[in-house]
């Protein structure tokens, strides 16, 4: 399984007398792991929200209120957050559940609210077939997908179409074993 990569917010701050690090949650609110070294070559490492170390190697949690007074720039440049929709699919079919058919306006809704353009569409299946043909079912809905999402509108050449097939489960199963959750398309809106 993919491991999640946690994005780290890390935020510099020059005074007269030497420099800050804060560590600052990823826009999921998930806090990785930062390790500062010091000037007299000392590591410190950072892993909690807000965690702060600055010219001594002792660390200490932020006030919200500072953050926000200090970096107020820096966290109005973040970039939107990705938006993620999950599409679900009858067994061993590119036939939409009703329930994810009644998504797709909130998908065109969001391309449009973004300006976007920068649309993927991540094919998926369960652990039931061999590998080759889970490849081609995942593709084949994923195509489904992104051929709604050109008829809504969206641009052909702003569309990433791809199929992981029976990779990346949403839940892992062992093989041959069916989950309605994993027979799906992840569309991602940036």
């Amino acid at each position: 399984m993919k491991k999640n990569i946690l994005l780290l917010i890390c935020m510099l701050f020059l005074a007269g007398c030497g420099q800050t690090v804060v560590l600052m949650p990823d826009l999921d609110g998930h806090v990785g792991k930062v390790n500062v070294t010091m000037h007299d070559g000392q590591t410190v490492t950072l892993d909690k929200a807000r965690q702060a170390v600055g010219t001594k190697s002792e660390t200490y949690i932020m006030p919200e209120s500072e953050v926000q007074k200090d970096f107020a720039g820096a966290l109005a440049a973040q970039p939107e957050r990705t938006e993620k929709f999950l599409l679900y699919f009858y067994h061993d079919s590119t036939k939409m559940k009703p329930e994810s058919k009644k998504l797709l306006p909130e998908i065109i809704k969001a391309y449009a609210n973004r300006s976007s353009t920068d649309v993927s569409v991540i094919g998926h299946t369960d652990a039931v077939g061999d590998d080759k043909y889970n490849y081609g079912l995942s593709l084949r809905r994923a195509k489904k997908i992104g051929k709604i999402l050109m008829k809504a509108g969206i641009p052909e050449d702003q569309i990433q179409i791809v199929s992981h097939g029976e990779e990346n489960p949403l839940i892992p199963t062992p093989e041959g074993q069916s989950q309605p959750k994993n027979r799906r398309v992840e569309v991602l809106v940036r």
